[in-house]
């Protein structure tokens, strides 16, 4: 969240920021219950004082009367203070839901725009477009020919949205999570694997919403815990509360889990096959930095998701997002577009962002600089190394052949075993 401060202090900046991201909040209303809080946490620290000196002198009294006399009056402000308290947690809660609700403010360089067709293209990955001979299939054709993905069964299993994998395919999963895992642990990051569940304050800190109709997230009834959309919340819950010194940043962390989605309202050409499917395997980075160091780390998240996929041979594009895409934590968030050839057209694979210190304030994530009275809070970051079913697309529709299969690219033979997915017969 922001500092309350700077939302008193810059309102119609804090205010155009929230239009600019398409969220609706009375900025205005929270400037007037801030200054209420502070009113009313006067008054209050006022009565206290007024009910500890009558406290003292009800000891020094002289005489039954003048005793009794303090008394009824160390009682009317009891009274008082209660109900000045009362008032002070109402003004808190309806101030700390607006708090809440407002978005981190964007970095200036990012394009205005309502939605990702304002993204602006910043460059193009080392890979060119493919040139086929043949009219490419798309992955649900290409999936059914190979026999790699039972839609059917996952759905009679368990709904629309889940999935078998099978044969190959699996081998692709797990060997695209380890060549991930082998750049990430070169570069110091320290692999976790993470819970697959969190609790429901640790969501809210990191920016998702566990209740709601528009959530994306699956709540576990009669609980407090919720399945994790992405590995951001759990890595990123993991200092929460916690204070750290300075000579420890940045701590890089990268983590292995499953990802839960509702995906409520999707629809359309997207939601075909596994480009947006309810679980799916991923490898997140994570970063907590020195204030002055985030805008660099974001930098460098950015080119380690280039560099993986060049490494895998596929062609992408970077864009700058859109405010009105950011997602409420983001200060500057670049995403990361494949080619899929299937669908004619450029789809997200991965993003990363700087939220600055906007979770950090949430989950109270601060450090300490030796020499220097009090702390700070910390900056994070995250990034998509690789979402599994996503990468899956892009290589099996960049990579598929005029016979039907499908090369396997050559950073990843080794773990799968092959070079090429062959049509069965």
């Amino acid at each position: 969240m922001l500092d309350r401060k700077y939302i008193v202090e810059n309102t119609e900046a804090v205010k155009q920021n929230c239009i600019n991201r398409g969220v609706e909040v009375d900025v205005f209303r929270f400037v007037v219950l801030e200054n209420a809080r502070k009113t009313k946490q006067a008054r209050i620290e006022k009565l206290n004082r007024q009910a500890n000196e009558v406290a003292k002198s009800i000891e020094s009294a002289k005489c039954d009367a003048e005793r009794e006399t303090q008394k009824k009056k160390g009682r009317e402000l009891r009274t008082r203070l209660a109900e000045q308290r009362e008032e002070l947690d109402m003004i808190t809660a309806e101030l700390d839901s607006i708090h809440r609700a407002i978005p981190n403010v964007a970095h200036p360089d990012a394009p205005v725009g309502a939605d990702d067709k304002a993204n602006l293209e910043l460059f193009k990955g080392q890979t060119p477009l493919p040139e086929f001979d043949f009219k490419p299939l798309d992955h649900v054709e290409l999936a059914k020919r190979l026999d790699l993905v039972d839609f059917e069964g996952g759905a009679r299993v368990a709904s629309h949205g889940f999935y078998f994998l099978k044969r190959e395919l699996v081998l692709l999963e797990l060997a695209l999570q380890r060549y991930a895992l082998e750049v990430l642990i070169d570069e110091g990051f320290t692999p976790t694997t993470t819970p697959d569940l969190a609790r429901n304050e640790i969501l809210e800190g990191i920016g998702f919403n566990p209740r709601g109709q528009e959530t994306q997230i699956y709540s576990i009834e009669n609980t407090d815990l919720s399945l994790v959309a992405t590995a951001e919340i759990t890595l990123g819950g993991l200092l929460a509360g916690q204070t750290v010194d300075a000579e420890e940043l940045p701590i890089k962390l990268c983590g292995t889990s499953h990802c839960f989605r509702t995906e409520a309202g999707a629809h359309g050409r997207a939601t075909r096959g596994l480009f947006r499917v309810h679980p799916f395997p991923k490898l997140e980075m994570f970063a907590f930095t020195l204030p002055e160091e985030s805008n660099a780390m974001l930098d460098y998240l950015r080119d380690i998701e280039c560099r993986l996929f060049d490494g895998l041979g596929i062609p992408y594009r970077v864009v700058d997002t859109a405010t009105g895409d950011l997602g409420a934590p983001a200060y500057r968030k670049f995403d990361l577009e494949a080619w899929m050839p299937g669908r004619g057209e450029y789809g997200e694979v991965t993003s990363t962002s700087n939220c600055t210190d906007y979770q950090a304030r949430r989950l109270n994530i601060r450090f300490r600089t030796k020499g220097e009275k009090g702390t700070k809070f910390v900056h994070t970051l995250n990034g998509t190394a690789i979402a599994v079913s996503r990468a899956a697309i892009a290589i099996l529709e960049n990579y598929q052949q005029t016979d039907g299969s499908v090369v396997i690219p050559e950073v990843l033979h080794s773990w799968v075993g092959k070079e090429r997915i062959e049509v069965r017969v």
